[in-house]
């Protein structure tokens, strides 16, 4: 995977960092939430395991999505935009071209 090779300002950083913490709190406001429902409904040893296994994949998937090292953070912010835990306007600080890649990323 080639990395987008862009130089980042200060500003640039600051707003992406605020955006990717913003994503992050989301997305785990979100979790924190199926899995108090999820564990609301336990009834059996069964549901226990399965709810196991559903913060096995979470995690893992959390994980994987929130890297924050800014040559990754186009893809980063493209698939957080794409998810719907980021919006381009959050982006807003960046320059135009990081935000058309990541927006055009985000399309496909």
């Amino acid at each position: 995977m080639q990395l987008i090779n862009s130089e980042w300002t200060t500003t640039e950083e600051e707003v992406a960092r605020k955006a990717f913490d913003i994503a992050y709190k989301r997305e785990i406001s979100s979790l924190i939430d199926s899995v108090r429902y999820k564990a609301s409904n336990l009834a059996e040893i069964d549901d226990m395991w399965r709810l196991h296994d559903f913060l096995s994949v979470k995690r893992h998937e959390v994980d994987g999505r929130y890297d924050y090292h800014l040559p990754m953070l186009v893809f980063v912010f493209a698939g957080l935009v794409k998810d719907g835990w980021l919006s381009l306007n959050e982006l807003e600080g960046l320059n135009n071209d990081k935000i058309a890649k990541i927006a055009a990323l985000a399309c496909m």
